[in-house]
């Protein structure tokens, strides 16, 4: 919770921006001088000026990336040594945590109370526990004829560029850099231009804890200009890319046109939140669904913004969940009670309240919200926002609208049910609600999901992967599971004479 005796207001007013990339561990500007303006969500304004990475740039930071890489100044160091840095990083992290999360608060427009609560800690923590688990993986001998002996070794693939979204800046780049770095590589992150300040900040941290110079860079810029010079570039060896469906296709693209990159894609969700008529507390499941849909102002790739209800309690059902709504009103970001803040920017803003004209031209009823709110003070923020009536066809049902909007889905028994959850291109996350254990199995497995939470929604922690099916994406973040992405499997053969 935040700290009720700091005026954030007053905090907000001092912040001070330093938006020069880092590379080989210096600040830096672009190389031609170009920059564009941070824009505060909270109230339009500009933060200040970021350096407008290109290609050149990034020649630059992947260039410090290679050589720190090809010299082994962390690639080479022990296992415990790297654990001890990443662990300073990780405490550097917590230390600076208002700082950091004051800057997430107004780049972004998540609520300061979660800002501090949620994804600063959340940052540190998964660093440190990629810093505790590099030295605790071991190497295998295979079960080979007596003449032989076979090594299987995990070795860092190089480079990596990560390119991160613009909901969870620091949480992103934390899974990313975790297991990256943990297991010797060197990275070039691409924060979204969109909140790219956070990215900056932890480059300076990870340098002040002694993670060497060119082995951690950051390069802010446009999508279209660094992060794709980054994802074309020869010298990257894998790209772990979080974002939408659409760009991550262009990350694939990207790859074949270069050098065949391993690329990682962690995309988009448009999760089902499945009750049945056996739910035995429809008051907790309606609760758990608002919050989770409505949580970051429904910027989540797993947010369950298609609810499935058995139509015998689908009514009760939906008037709890617009009822619930009430309680998610935006607010001002820099109050420590705010549970809802402001979209990041005015272009998604404008595409949520988009989605929203099409839920009703299509004849979804609008039972809650469905509007702009706080117009007065320049900021972009949207009304939670929940639809009844609405089917498996509406445009809303079938896109992902990053904000706080849900739609209601009625079905008539278990079979319809899971025909409806699955008949979506995604499979991020997925939830069922049912009091019998046997039916809560069952469904759980048919679901196409990379997690299925029973009786709750979006519990989590690191030591479990994160990722989806379908055209959600490919590969895992967090868990052991993560260091898959940023390793190569070599077989060193020995002969026995």
């Amino acid at each position: 919770m935040a700290n009720p005796s700091i005026d954030w207001h007053v905090r907000a007013r001092e912040i001070r921006i330093d938006g020069r990339m880092v590379v080989d561990g210096e600040r830096r500007t672009a190389a031609d001088g170009a920059t564009f303006d941070c824009i505060s969500p909270l109230n339009g304004q500009p933060l200040g000026a970021v350096a407008r990475g290109r290609a050149v740039d990034v020649d630059g930071a992947v260039a410090a990336a290679r050589a720190a890489f090809d010299d082994g100044r962390w690639a080479h160091q022990a296992p415990a040594v790297r654990k001890k840095i990443l662990q300073r990083f990780a405490d550097l992290i917590l230390a600076a945590k208002e700082e950091l999360a004051l800057l997430e608060c107004v780049d972004m427009g998540k609520p300061i109370q979660y800002a501090l609560s949620v994804d600063v800690p959340a940052t540190a923590r998964c660093i440190h526990w990629y810093a505790e688990a590099v030295d605790k993986l071991y190497d295998e001998v295979a079960p080979t004829p007596r003449s032989a002996l076979a090594l299987i070794t995990r070795e860092p693939v190089g480079v990596v560029g990560a390119i991160v979204p613009w909901n969870y800046p620091m949480i992103m780049a934390g899974w990313k850099l975790g297991p990256a770095l943990a297991a010797g590589n060197s990275v070039v992150l691409k924060p979204s231009e969109k909140s790219p300040l956070t990215a900056l900040r932890l480059a300076e941290l990870a340098v002040a804890a002694g993670v060497p110079p060119g082995v951690f860079n950051v390069v802010p810029g446009f999508g279209h200009e660094a992060g794709e010079a980054l994802a074309l570039h020869m010298e990257v060896d894998a790209i772990a890319f979080t974002g939408s469906t659409r760009t991550g296709r262009r990350m694939l693209d990207y790859a074949a046109r270069s050098n065949l990159k391993r690329v990682y894609n962690e995309l988009g969700g448009k999760s089902a939140f499945v009750v049945f008529d056996d739910c035995g507390d429809v008051t907790r499941a309606a609760v758990t669904a608002a919050g989770a849909l409505f949580f970051n102002q429904g910027e989540s790739c797993n947010a369950p913004s298609r609810v499935l209800v058995h139509e015998r309690i689908a009514d009760e059902f939906a008037a709890r969940v617009a009822a619930e709504a009430a309680n998610y009103a935006p607010g001002d970001p820099l109050n420590p009670r705010t549970v809802m803040g402001a979209l990041v920017d005015e272009t998604q803003m404008r595409t949520v309240l988009g989605y929203i004209d099409a839920g009703r031209a299509e004849g979804a009823r609008c039972i809650a919200g469905g509007g702009q709110a706080r117009v007065e003070t320049g900021g972009y923020f949207v009304e939670p926002t929940v639809f009844d009536g609405v089917t498996n066809r509406m445009k809303i049902a079938r896109e992902e609208i990053f904000g706080p909007v849900t739609g209601i889905l009625r079905f008539k028994d278990e079979a319809e049910a899971i025909a409806i959850a699955n008949d979506s291109p995604y499979g991020l996350q997925a939830s069922v609600w049912s009091d019998q254990l046997s039916r809560a199995h069952r469904v759980a497995r048919a679901l196409r999901a990379g997690t299925v939470h029973v009786n709750q929604y979006d519990e989590d922690d690191i030591t479990v992967p994160f990722g989806g099916f379908k055209q959600s994406g490919n590969g895992r973040d967090k868990s052991l599971h993560a260091f898959d992405k940023y390793t190569e499997l070599k077989t060193t053969w020995i002969r026995i004479d």
